[in-house]
């Protein structure tokens, strides 16, 4: 059996302090998987790289959290786990659930729908619909913008626990895009509450000037937000700078319809059974 890491190296190899929480947890739970039987807390020790005292605390942890079997002095998973899984496969496929309704959203109004997910201080793009009227703002799947001057930015990090937005809050001033944007962190926390409250976002050119975007969120079956879609909009065009109450109405349709696809997918998924110490 090879030599266990030393403390230094494990150490040295350790990702950020916020993180070795969680990649310690992921570590622990590889060497369970990997294992052909129930490992002992020095044989989880010894296959994760870390050191016991570590261990026992992640261990712990996962078995109060319903992840780990513990019988004795050794330990197993249970097939909790498997909802890990589950939630991955249902984010690599909401590109896929959301292209008919956003489809549909765009045939009804003739305007592009994009759908993104959160990434740090970031939004990715992950799916878009082009419509017949043009928008200046270039957008493929894949680009990247930043999250507080973005509608689904917004609803994105509205959805966020506190000490997760803060960390993309932060104190100080934000990057402005244009002469609109908010780029003060109090102001934009009391958006984001607002946004909560509203149940979608409105940004008026602040994250282009001419553009006004309306976000919405798309949900699991509990109710946790997965990503956000979106309706650009040409300030310009509105009537008197009121978006017209119809397209917020086919909008959240549009979140709404895609939620529940989700939730679709997610029932004809092979779930965890009931585990059973």
């Amino acid at each position: 059996m090879p030599a266990a890491p030393r403390d230094e190296d494990r150490d040295a190899a350790a990702p950020a302090e916020g993180l070795q929480s969680l990649a310690r947890g992921l570590g622990v739970i590889r060497a369970l998987a990997q294992a052909d039987e129930p490992l002992t807390l020095a044989q989880a020790a010894h296959a994760a790289g870390l050191n016991r005292a570590v261990t026992r605390r992640v261990l712990l942890t996962l078995v109060e959290v319903g992840y780990v079997l513990v019988r004795g002095r050794e330990f197993s998973l249970r097939p909790r786990v498997l909802e890990l899984g589950a939630a991955y496969r249902s984010s690599l496929l909401l590109p896929e659930l959301g292209a008919g309704p956003m489809r549909a959203l765009v045939g009804a109004t003739g305007q592009s729908c994009s759908m993104a997910v959160l990434d740090g201080a970031e939004i990715v793009y992950v799916q878009r619909i082009p419509g017949s009227r043009i928008i200046d703002a270039v957008i493929h799947i894949g680009t990247r913008a930043p999250a507080h001057a973005t509608a689904m930015g917004r609803v994105l990090l509205a959805a966020l626990d506190d000490d997760a937005r803060e960390e993309v809050l932060g104190a100080g001033p934000l990057p402005g895009l244009t002469e609109q944007t908010l780029t003060d962190a109090g102001a934009l926390r009391a958006e984001l509450a607002a946004v909560r409250e509203r149940g979608y976002c409105r940004v008026d050119q602040e994250f282009e000037r001419g553009l006004t975007t309306l976000a919405a969120p798309v949900r699991d079956e509990a109710g946790a937000v997965l990503a956000a879609v979106n309706l650009p909009l040409s300030t310009y065009a509105l009537p008197g700078g009121v978006v017209p109450e119809h397209q917020v109405t086919a909008l959240l349709r549009t979140a709404d319809a895609i939620s529940a696809a989700v939730a679709r997918r997610r029932e004809r998924m092979p779930g965890p059974a009931a585990a059973t110490p």
